[in-house]
């Protein structure tokens, strides 16, 4: 594998299930990228963090910070910015067999998204790492979207990376590379990462990364071709831990 990635994009989504936003450059510390899931969206009865691929329409929907404040912008155009505020409430809901303390907090996000999903939510600080679901970063190779690309029939998929919600999306030049590397070191801008197993997908990766519609069965074209784990998810791209921190730009 090569010495240093190439890095050809970068991105988050500030709050879980919501727009994978590109960015110029990540921070990476040994607990992910800064800013990643910082925040999440919780229907409080049940108990449980709203998911993309069970609430695709929050794709649609853009977050950013800045600083303390939060602001949200739905596909209509209606937004909200201020700063989230703590009240005092925890509830502990589990993600994929962890159980999590988050903490609920007042404001206008979750009316704004309440009336756009069309149930009650409420927004709610998590702890770093606390809405993953494996390894906090995930990167996958150019090549490898690319040979989806023509897999699917699908040409527009190396301009669509976001469907992936990879962290880093990085220059190679074999598809799927990026399996050989389990287990080996890598420098990514001034980080290094040591690269894990393997990213299982679900139908996320089939809605647009901007609309989230349901446009492409890229998950089928995956399960035709690619390795799959027991529950027959196929496998793309590859989780890593960062063993060295520092801030990763693209290119």
């Amino acid at each position: 594998m090569p010495p240093e990635l190439v890095v050809r994009a970068v991105g988050f989504a500030p709050v879980k299930g919501m727009r994978h936003l590109g960015l110029d450059h990540v921070r990476l510390d040994e607990q992910g990228p800064v800013g990643d899931r910082q925040w999440c969206l919780v229907d409080v009865v049940a108990r449980r963090v709203l998911r993309t691929v069970q609430h695709p329409s929050l794709i649609g929907v853009v977050a950013r910070t800045e600083g303390p404040v939060l602001s949200m912008t739905l596909p209509s155009g209606d937004s909200v910015a201020a700063e989230p505020v703590a009240t005092g409430e925890t509830v502990t809901c589990d993600y994929w067999g962890r159980p999590v303390d988050l903490a609920l907090t007042d404001g206008p996000h979750a009316g704004l998204v309440s009336d756009h999903l069309g149930r009650d939510v409420r927004l709610a600080a998590a702890p770093r790492g606390g809405v993953v679901f494996n390894a906090p970063v995930t990167l996958v190779g150019t090549a490898s979207i690319e040979h989806l690309a023509r897999t699917a029939a699908h040409p527009a998929l190396v301009r669509e990376a976001g469907r992936f919600r990879a962290t880093l999306v990085v220059e190679t030049d074999e598809p799927f590379v990026e399996d050989t590397w389990l287990g080996t070191e890598v420098a990514a801008g001034q980080a290094r990462l040591r690269v894990g197993g393997p990213v299982p997908r679900c139908a996320v990766v089939d809605s647009h990364p901007v609309t989230g519609e349901k446009d492409v069965r890229l998950l089928r074209a995956m399960t035709g071709s690619r390795p799959t784990n027991a529950a027959g998810e196929p496998m793309l791209g590859m989780y890593a831990a960062c063993v060295a921190p520092g801030a990763v730009p693209v290119g």
